[in-house]
């Protein structure tokens, strides 16, 4: 009479065992996309925070050298508007502001090249080294924003958990694919390297 009811007791169990590990596991994997997600989103804002720095940091060079920048009122106003869309849009959005800001910074280096006097200016050169640095962290959060971006991504494409990331309405993170140096600077209106 026990062994009948430990034979009854036995299958249900395994059956309530393996339901519970299964849910387990679909749990964990809910949990790592959300994880990454929210990983995702967190390097994002260190990469605004870093190309807004850079911008300010664009703002106080165009500032030392504005003797030397033709329409820089023109300059000045395009660096604010950058400043302003950089948490308004996405990933695409972040890479036209890199572009952008990047030829502006390539330009006013240009122009220091040209003019000893502002390439020798102890200002100028702090800033232009301050600005080099917050290109380096830029690039660093971009790259793990990118490796977390292609975890998520795979886990979206990649079964079990392609069922669960479309269960819960997630869609593939954009990677950025900011420039990495600019072969010749461009000209941007409103600098004019032989002013």
């Amino acid at each position: 009479m026990i062994d009948l009811a430990y034979e009854e007791l036995l299958i249900p169990g395994i059956v309530l065992a393996i339901i519970i590990v299964i849910a387990v596991y679909l749990i964990s994997i809910f949990n790592r996309l959300l994880r990454l997600q929210n990983a995702a989103n967190a390097n994002l804002s260190q990469i605004e925070v870093a190309m807004k720095k850079r911008l300010d940091m664009i703002d106080q060079l165009l500032g030392a050298v504005k003797g030397y920048v033709k329409y820089e009122k023109d300059v000045f106003k395009t660096v604010t508007e950058l400043r302003s869309r950089i948490t308004r849009g996405g990933a695409g959005e972040l890479e036209d502001i890199d572009r952008q800001s990047r030829s502006i910074f390539s330009a006013i280096t240009a122009i220091a090249e040209d003019y000893p006097e502002l390439k020798a200016d102890q200002t100028v050169r702090r800033l232009m080294d301050a600005i080099i640095s917050v290109e380096d962290e830029i690039a660093r959060h971009r790259y793990t924003y990118n490796n977390i971006v292609q975890e998520f991504n795979t886990m979206r494409d990649t079964i079990p958990s392609s069922f669960i990331a479309s269960a819960i309405g997630t869609e593939d993170l954009t990677y950025l694919e900011f420039e990495e140096e600019v072969e010749k600077a461009p000209i941007i209106e409103g600098i004019s390297e032989n002013e």
